[in-house]
């Protein structure tokens, strides 16, 4: 299988919808759910409404002919009134069910088809209301109000339900006709505003894809603000700067060590080959390529150490004491060019790697001995959590603008006494990694009496997860 080119845009896997799609489809179904809630809420709030009307005015015609027949008897002829406010029909009927009088031109004596079914006041009630079917097929329902009244009379008046049911059909047809073009104009909607807000992302991985290893120095566009795409974009241009400086460092890092290796090589050669064109070997110059394949291997074994500290798992916890550990490192320099003093009045335990914190504090031994002149002081102590290693001399000291330069690789401030001395260039950088592994530092100070000083602190405790150089 073909494996795509770097820098190269997956394409997006099939089956998946993207998010304007999920978007867009969310808006259209939320819509959708709230125009079925509220289009059903409205329906029955306006029907409930209108049927509450006209049953009120049903009822208040019911009630004015009870009325009139409390003070008289009914009409002559048995012709009431016609009603008001769309009320179709009021009769009243006698204790015997006979209708006695009338509206709409119905005798006494007459039957009111549209009034079967109605119900009739139970005792203790003046009044009762109903919605009755539809009489016949295709016909309104009806709304029917009884009132008693004096003489053992009762009153009967209906409205046709026709308005009622032809406006709460209009309201039905109306929000089902609405519901498709509200429904596509908020997925629209969605997908046009989801669309926008994604354009700075679509930006952000145009630029990614543009960012090869020979074009590290790419940004992606920062859209401003402080939104989440905004700090998407500037912890994008974090890792970029990130990913830019351990690339410069490791290139850098590379013809630093090409070009440390190159000048002994040449000096072994050089010398090999004057001793192999003398009569008899040149002792001196075996010696000196003996030296120099010397100061090779301390490289090649610093540069080891460096591509382990750098990529390879943190170190090792256990119980370690630091003045312990200075005890012995001044122990073993015995009696030395110049004298190593010891200033440990008490242990200070810790927790790390034995081997690589030996390592680290002979690496500041061995930097301050060879600029010191006569003493070289190691303190061992403990402050507020952390634990100190600090090794003092009385040298020339490091200028300030130089005090955070030292701890890079392959640098001297004296490179010719450097390389004469057998330093390497890399013995504060490798203690400035092993204390960093453990969660601290090395710093470079000011000694009150002149000279150098250089603090390696570390934690009392055992350190988190390493940070992100």
């Amino acid at each position: 299988m073909a494996r795509p080119r770097p820098g190269a845009v997956r394409p997006a896997a099939r089956g998946r919808p993207g998010i304007r799609a999920c978007t867009a489809a969310a808006a259209a179904l939320a819509m959708a759910c709230v125009l079925a809630a509220g289009g059903l809420w409205l329906h029955a709030l306006l029907r409930a409404n209108l049927l509450d009307n006209t049953t009120g005015r049903t009822e208040l015609a019911a009630r004015k002919v009870a009325a009139q027949l409390d003070v008289r008897t009914p009409p002559p002829g048995g012709r009431l009134p016609a009603p008001e406010n769309g009320v179709d029909l009021v009769l009243v009927r006698d204790a015997a069910g006979r209708t006695v009088a009338s509206t709409g031109g119905t005798g006494p004596g007459a039957t009111a088809p549209g009034l079967d079914g109605a119900p009739r006041p139970d005792h203790g009630e003046d009044s009762v209301s109903a919605v009755l079917p539809p009489a016949h097929p295709g016909g309104h329902r009806r709304a029917v109000v009884v009132v008693q009244a004096p003489g053992a009379h009762t009153v009967y008046a209906m409205t046709v339900l026709g308005d009622v049911d032809d406006a709460t059909r209009a309201v039905a047809v109306g929000l089902l006709a609405g519901a498709p073009p509200l429904t596509g104009f908020a997925a629209a909607l969605a997908w046009w505003v989801t669309g926008r807000a994604l354009r700075p992302v679509d930006a952000i991985r145009t630029g990614l894809a543009a960012v090869t290893s020979s074009e590290l120095d790419r940004r992606v566009p920062d859209p401003g603000g402080a939104d989440e795409i905004a700090r998407l974009a500037r912890t994008v241009n974090d890792t970029l700067d990130r990913l830019e400086h351990a690339d410069a460092r490791q290139r850098q890092f590379t013809a630093d060590a090409s070009h440390e290796l190159r000048n002994p090589l040449a000096a072994v050669r050089s010398r090999l080959e004057v001793a192999l064109a003398a009569d008899r070997p040149d002792r001196e110059s075996v010696e000196a390529a003996l030296a120099e394949t010397d100061r090779l291997q301390r490289i090649a074994a610093d540069l080891l150490l460096l591509a382990r500290l750098d990529g390879g798992p943190p170190p090792r916890t256990e119980p370690v004491d630091l003045a312990l550990l200075a005890a012995e490192d001044v122990a073993r320099r015995g009696r030395a060019r110049v004298a190593a003093r010891l200033d440990a009045p008490a242990p200070v335990p810790a927790a790390g790697d034995p081997a690589r914190l030996e390592r680290a504090l002979a690496n500041l031994v061995d930097n301050a001995v060879r600029h010191a002149r006569t003493e070289v002081v190691v303190r061992a102590a403990g402050a507020d959590g952390w634990v100190l290693l600090e090794v003092t001399d009385d040298g020339p000291g490091i200028p300030e603008a130089d005090r955070e330069r030292v701890f890079e690789r392959f640098v001297r401030l004296d490179a010719d006494r450097g390389r004469a001395a057998g330093g390497t260039g890399l013995g504060l950088a490798i203690a400035r990694e092993i204390a960093r592994a453990h969660g601290g530092d090395v710093r470079a100070l000011p000694a009150p009496a002149g000279g150098a000083r250089l603090v390696l602190r570390v934690p009392r405790r055992p350190p988190g997860p390493r940070p992100p150089s």
